[in-house]
């Protein structure tokens, strides 16, 4: 008499025709106990198609069987045949004690499909119908996360742990308690759930979750002795190395945090945001040749990085790199260059290389999206006043004039009164 230890036998032995064998002589002697328990044996190992034939087979013999259709339902999901999964999930009824099982597969459908609001108004009716159920609770509360409604699903996830219910799914629900009131912002909130976590594990999320509520907390001294711990344990979580350097320049300590960018960089060197970082802390340390190799580094990994490339643009601008500046921002495309900061910057240069006619360009088209930076107004005034552009120049010493009190735009515009008169 055959036994699921011969299927057993046959899966981890890889002979795939003995498997097809075995299946093909307990449909002949009608043992459907077996045929069903090999079913779920050969999902476990993975033999989906194989699977997929037992319960059809089922299926053909017991047609009214709601468990049977949700089980071959599932294998065609997996198998890509969509459509004919769905139909057997609407035959399901609400009377049938099986519904439930039916809602929670279509939403697990819907979430894989990417339609969340679909698949969170099913897990929402499943809830509903058992309102006492961990896992249907534990996944509505894992969809509510997903859908950024912290609140809610902090509600579920905090009654399933006091409740008892330590994890669910292989997660652990003290650890959702804590990400889910990080992921709503509510870090101090956060933080006993997570104080709470390390007594019994240090694992390298959890520390990380930890130091990242404790920066956010403004906390910085905690949040360091925590990735200290945590980089020595796992070098390579390069995450870490950006947080760590952003704690220590919280704590006014640059020269440790420049340090951290760097040995970050040196684990991931495609990292643009540590590039960046660094470029920004060497300019705070007065390192504009260091920062300057950041920044293209930056910008060279991701061309599209508009805060790596104002950094950039920036430092140009103030060391006055005239010649790299232009060439940095002749390679740009034209969306970038419609950003008012950049066309000024542009403009700066231009007017230092003496290139009036073309800066005049390139302030005009700034000056539309920066009429409310004063250092901008004052500059591109005296330039229009120097290339005789009186008129022009009135209207913006008198749009910087109502942004702020200046004596010397005031006193020109008085004087100009006077002569009117």
């Amino acid at each position: 008499m055959m036994q699921l230890h011969d299927f057993e036998k046959a899966i981890h032995g890889g002979d795939i025709q003995l498997v097809s064998d075995l299946i093909d002589r307990a449909e002949k002697v009608e043992d459907f106990d077996l045929l069903y328990e090999a079913a779920g044996l050969l999902l476990d190992y993975g033999y989906i198609g194989q699977a997929d034939h037992i319960y059809e087979t089922l299926s053909e013999i017991m047609p009214d069987e709601a468990q049977l259709k949700i089980d071959r339902a599932n294998t065609l999901l997996e198998l890509g045949e969509e459509d004919a999964a769905l139909l057997l999930l609407s035959e399901i009824q609400t009377e049938d004690e099986e519904y439930v099982q039916a809602l929670m597969a279509l939403a697990d459908y819907y979430q894989m499909i990417g339609m969340a609001e679909a698949a969170l108004l099913k897990v929402k009716e499943a809830y509903e119908l058992l309102p006492n159920e961990p896992v249907i609770r534990f996944a509505y509360a894992e969809l509510l996360l997903d859908a950024g409604r912290y609140i809610e699903a902090a509600k579920f996830f905090t009654e399933l742990y006091e409740e008892g219910h330590l994890e669910i799914a292989g997660a652990n629900i003290l650890s959702r308690i804590a990400e889910t009131y990080s992921a709503g912002a509510a870090y101090e909130e956060a933080l006993p759930f997570y104080e709470s976590l390390l007594k019994d594990e240090r694992t390298p999320d959890t520390l990380f979750g930890a130091a990242y509520a404790y920066f956010q907390s403004n906390q910085p001294e905690r949040s360091v002795n925590l990735l200290d711990e945590l980089i020595e344990m796992d070098p390579d979580y390069f995450s870490a190395y950006m947080l760590a350097g952003q704690a220590h320049s919280q704590m006014d300590e640059d020269k440790k945090a420049y340090e951290l960018f760097k040995q970050g960089i040196k684990r991931d060197e495609f990292d643009k945001e540590l590039r960046l970082s660094a470029g920004k802390i060497a300019l705070k340390l007065g390192l504009p040749e260091e920062a300057e190799e950041h920044l293209m580094q930056s910008v060279a990994l991701d061309p599209e990085y508009i805060d790596a490339i104002l950094t950039l643009a920036a430092l140009f601008n103030e060391r006055e790199q005239d010649e790299e500046l232009l060439q940095f921002l002749t390679d740009m495309n034209e969306d970038q260059m419609d950003i008012p900061l950049l066309a000024a910057f542009k403009a700066f240069a231009l007017e230092r290389e003496e290139q009036y006619d073309d800066a005049y360009v390139s302030y005009s088209k700034a000056y539309t999206g920066m009429k409310d930076d004063p250092s901008f107004l004052d500059k591109f005034a005296r330039f229009l006043l120097d290339e005789g552009k009186r008129t022009e120049a009135i209207e913006v010493i008198k749009a910087l004039v109502l942004l702020e009190h200046n004596d010397e735009w005031t006193a020109f515009l008085e004087m100009l009164n006077d002569e009117e008169v």
